[in-house]
């Protein structure tokens, strides 16, 4: 929601916090702090959100106090970074509150932390921070909106600017790079020119930021951007792409079949697909990433095939299990994702282009296909893989008639006969072995035996391999 511009000037320096308890528990700590005699503000992104009609996520105190008169004040504390001076308050019924000294940064240490801090003041404490809208601070009684960094304009003119000299905030934390494009994608807001400059100068900084601070920064920001298509183009466009994902850069220029594809390349493709992905709220991020990596395979695995006619066409052998691994890859040992998730997506890489071949699967085979356990997500996949290419939907609508005639039943039932029941037949271990146990169940699933009795006789006289 933008800024709202029709409001008088007096009216757009106060904020009305929504009525949640994170917010009520925000602010009676901050009472509690000024009760006490010290300065205490909301600051930070629950002001920018709640003045752009968002629903903040979290809400933090930045106060006068130091970390010592903080732990006094409040029963139970936790002093997460007291040496940068911050204390988690936590409140009834366990929700946390960070609060925060009003500081000064001084020196880097790593890339990450400064070398010391200063306790300071308000308006000392903004100018330390990322950019200009995150750096705006809130009386909790009144909701007057303190602004010493020029926040307020930027959240009217809905840009994202870097506080002060934008080169030195990144050397401060080179993370607040890939940052600056997330905001600038989440709240669909311009990147500052100088920052986006600045940006692109730092790169080389990136090498100091841990992969898994890396990796939790590019999924938010494919996860909650609104238009994750943009978020795609204000990565490549500041040279962040090529940085942290340059298989994914490697798409510009990967030309497809216009048959086939007449939306153009394959990133003009994954950008389309990215823009129509769910809404923010109903997002699971393991779909994002696995639009996002569909086609990573496609530059490695691409040819010129001559066609019949002496023609030659743009192909793609293979793409899916080669970006597959590639994805599978980058996630667990570029960008430390967890396997889980990892697993998930690459899996959905490799099933993407079974499409074409669902309505000749035999159905044993269609119903483990469609008994997978990101079967939702898959087909999603393919139906925004479709949109943006051919527009033929036959496939999918068949694919998803099978699903939606299944999905009340059991995903798939009990197998009747297992490794051992083999093992106990002689056949010996190995890959042949877990080949006719899969048989087997294509038999079961297909109603050829009528219970296990009768598929274990099958078995028996079928067995491969000497016994």
């Amino acid at each position: 929601m933008p800024f709202p511009r029709n409001l008088p000037a007096m009216a757009q320096r106060t904020v009305r916090f929504p009525d949640l308890p994170a917010a009520r528990e925000a602010r009676r700590v901050a009472a509690a702090l000024q009760a006490a005699g010290h300065s205490a503000f909301l600051v930070g992104g629950c002001v920018r959100d709640a003045l752009l009609g968002r629903s903040p996520k979290d809400f933090d105190v930045a106060t006068s106090a130091l970390p010592a008169e903080v732990e006094a004040l409040f029963p139970r504390t936790l002093p997460v970074g007291r040496a940068f001076g911050v204390v988690v308050v936590v409140g009834p019924g366990g929700i946390s509150t960070e609060v925060a000294t009003f500081r000064s940064d001084v020196g880097v240490a790593d890339g990450r932390h400064p070398a010391a801090v200063r306790f300071s003041s308000p308006d000392e404490d903004a100018r330390r921070r990322d950019f200009t809208v995150n750096a705006l601070f809130a009386d909790p009684a009144t909701g007057a909106v303190h602004d010493a960094v020029g926040g307020l304009a930027d959240l009217r003119a809905r840009v994202v600017r870097a506080i002060g000299n934008p080169a030195e905030r990144f050397r401060e934390d080179a993370l607040r790079m890939l940052r600056a494009v997330r905001f600038a994608a989440t709240l669909d807001f311009a990147l500052d020119p100088a920052t986006a400059v600045a940006i692109r100068a730092s790169i080389p900084l990136l090498a100091r930021v841990s992969a898994e601070r890396i990796g939790q920064e590019l999924v938010r920001t494919f996860a909650e951007a609104p238009r994750a298509g943009r978020a795609l183009d204000l990565l490549r466009d500041t040279g962040l792409l090529a940085a942290t994902l340059p298989e994914i850069d490697a798409l510009a220029g990967c030309e497809q079949p216009p048959e086939f594809h007449p939306e153009g390349d394959a990133y003009a493709h994954t950008r389309l697909m990215l823009d129509d992905l769910p809404p923010p709220a109903r997002r699971d991020p393991r779909l994002a990433l696995a639009v996002l990596f569909h086609d990573v395979g496609k530059p490695p695995a691409h040819r010129l095939r001559r066609m019949p006619d002496g023609s030659l066409r743009h192909a793609f052998p293979g793409h899916a299990a080669l970006g597959a691994d590639i994805a599978l890859d980058i996630l667990l040992h570029r960008l430390r994702r967890p396997a889980d998730d990892a697993s998930a997506v690459a899996a959905m890489v490799r099933r993407h282009m079974h499409l074409a071949e669902v309505r000749n699967m035999r159905p044993a085979t269609l119903r483990r296909f469609l008994s997978a356990p990101t079967m939702p997500l898959d087909l999603e996949l393919m139906r925004l893989d479709t949109l943006h290419s051919t527009g033929d939907f036959a496939s999918w609508n068949f694919l998803k008639a099978g699903y939606d005639a299944i999905r009340a039943e059991p995903r798939l039932p009990p197998r009747w006969v297992r490794g051992d029941d083999l093992l106990a037949m002689g056949m010996p271990p190995g890959p042949a072995l877990g080949a006719f146990l899969d048989r087997l169940f294509d038999r079961q699933l297909e109603g050829r035996e009528t219970d296990r009795d009768a598929l274990l006789a099958w078995a028996r006289r079928h067995l491969p391999g000497p016994r």
